[in-house]
């Protein structure tokens, strides 16, 4: 299975748009699926249904973070490269999703939410773009890895 259709799974079978993102790339980033979950468990609904950044990319940013990420923080250079590989993703994801944000990508006109999330029900999935937004954002971040090989540790 592709972590594109992984990622459009495990949104259907309950995860947040988040925990979709990021866990289907549990198998490269060798975070344990538990912890995986834990992680991205607060960025769902743009951030606890605050209805900010879409937790899908989100998701895909902490991947990029444990692929590709620094730890040297006496090498600004490490850190704006860095930066540069996720507004990268951010525009990819913009360019397909039409924004970045929760809020927009669902066309909401209030801001966030309340806190509790709504039922997964037939009627939830059939109107809401998430299963197909978790999929292109494991599909961006895919790609980037074949174009951007992982560096060695």
């Amino acid at each position: 299975m592709s972590h594109e259709e992984q990622a459009r799974a495990l949104f259907m079978e309950g995860c947040n748009c988040a925990q979709a993102a990021f866990c289907a790339f549990c198998d490269v980033t060798g975070m344990e699926n538990g912890m995986a979950m834990r992680l991205s468990s607060s960025f769902g609904g743009g951030m606890g249904r605050l209805r900010e950044v879409c937790g899908a990319l989100s998701g895909i940013f902490m991947a990029a973070g444990i692929l590709y990420g620094y730890d040297d923080l006496t090498d600004k250079s490490l850190k704006t490269a860095h930066y540069e590989r996720i507004q990268e993703l951010a525009a990819r994801f913009r360019e397909e999703n039409g924004s970045i944000l929760c809020r927009e990508i669902l066309g909401l006109a209030e801001e966030h939410s309340q806190p509790e999330p709504e039922d997964r029900t037939p009627d939830y999935y059939a109107r809401r773009p998430c299963p197909e937004v978790v999929a292109r954002a494991a599909r961006i971040f895919e790609a980037y890895m074949r174009e951007h090989p992982i560096p060695e540790r």
